[in-house]
């Protein structure tokens, strides 16, 4: 099922449904946390990342999710909004706070802490979603990050998923998988079956040589040809796959002239695949764009500033002129 095929998304609400927990973020300097004196404030999240990404190419994005109602989760929404993501659905919340992490990178390792036990966005329940908001909708992009944060955080995902199949609403799941949250069997149990969902499977290699407890890439090619949709691997040596039920294609990354901040990468390949798709283009050419936009992230420090504008992916896809002066 392409985009095209499911319902058309009204003039006013968004092409691409997408929520999850987006956290505050505080980075700490060439130091590291524990001796740097100061830190710089932002946020992220693999679904608001995304849904940035999307507006930013000139598409119509809505993200939800639960922020605490502190100045954290108050800055996290107004920044999202300013990004021209639609966050209509989206809740402040004065029962819980705003998850928190902190990162650093040292000797070129970076480490993440995490504080998110018992945040806003933990609490997300079924009863929070909104049926036609999901229902008319282009498609809906979930990760496997929003089930591992709480029993009804899964549940909520697998409502969405239910909503979206019932309206004929593609479903595109990137399982992101976080080893942080929960053990590998607990998420084998659960991002499985997610993926025997979704229309769009976007692993990374890493993740299904864990998931599917195997080395060889003939055995995962495999397993993935048994899943209804069809699957996007990142993570390849210098390419990413595009597998479906007759042949796996190789398609090429763009060389990164350097690399800042891997993190985000990820976001911002769902973002270009995304848009790709939203774009009417085969889904190899949206593969293509998915991996330019990915190589853009990674060349700016933060989890969503170097998502590019649809003028920034133009211009490297040599359709305009940079003019420096």
């Amino acid at each position: 099922m392409t985009p095209n095929q499911g319902k058309s998304a009204s003039p006013d609400r968004p092409e691409v449904v997408t929520f999850g927990e987006t956290m505050a973020l505080l980075i700490g300097g060439s130091k590291g946390i524990e001796h740097s004196p100061s830190m710089e404030k932002s946020f992220g999240g693999a679904e608001s990342n995304v849904a940035i990404g999307l507006a930013r190419l000139g598409h119509r994005a809505g993200w939800f999710g639960k922020l605490g109602d502190d100045p954290l989760g108050r800055s996290i929404l107004k920044t999202i909004r300013g990004e021209g993501v639609d966050v209509s659905r989206a809740a402040l919340t004065a029962e819980a706070p705003t998850g928190l992490m902190l990162r650093e990178q040292l000797a070129g390792r970076t480490s993440v802490y995490y504080y998110r036990k018992l945040s806003a966005a933990s609490g997300m329940q079924p009863s929070d979603l909104d049926a036609d908001y999901i229902s008319q909708a282009k498609l809906l992009h979930l990760t496997g990050i929003t089930p591992a944060l709480s029993p009804s955080c899964r549940a909520t995902v697998l409502e969405a998923v239910r909503i979206a199949k019932a309206s004929g609403v593609p479903v595109l799941f990137d399982p992101n998988l976080r080893l942080k949250l929960w053990s590998l069997d607990e998420a084998r149990s659960v991002l499985l079956p997610l993926a025997r969902e979704a229309d769009y499977f976007l692993p990374g290699l890493d993740e299904l040589k864990l998931l599917y407890e195997t080395e060889d890439f003939e055995t995962i090619v495999q397993r993935l040809r048994e899943l209804p949709g069809v699957s996007i691997v990142k993570g390849g040596d210098e390419e990413t796959y595009y597998v479906d039920r007759e042949q796996v294609t190789a398609v090429p990354y763009f060389k990164a002239r350097q690399v800042v901040d891997p993190i985000g990468a990820g976001d911002g390949f769902c973002a270009g695949f995304l848009s790709g798709l939203l774009r009417g283009w085969a889904p190899v050419e949206a593969v293509r764009l998915g991996n330019l936009v990915g190589s853009m992230v990674v060349q700016v420090e933060g989890d969503w500033e170097g998502l590019p504008t649809g003028s920034d992916v133009d211009a490297l896809l040599g359709k305009q002129a940079h003019i420096e002066r």
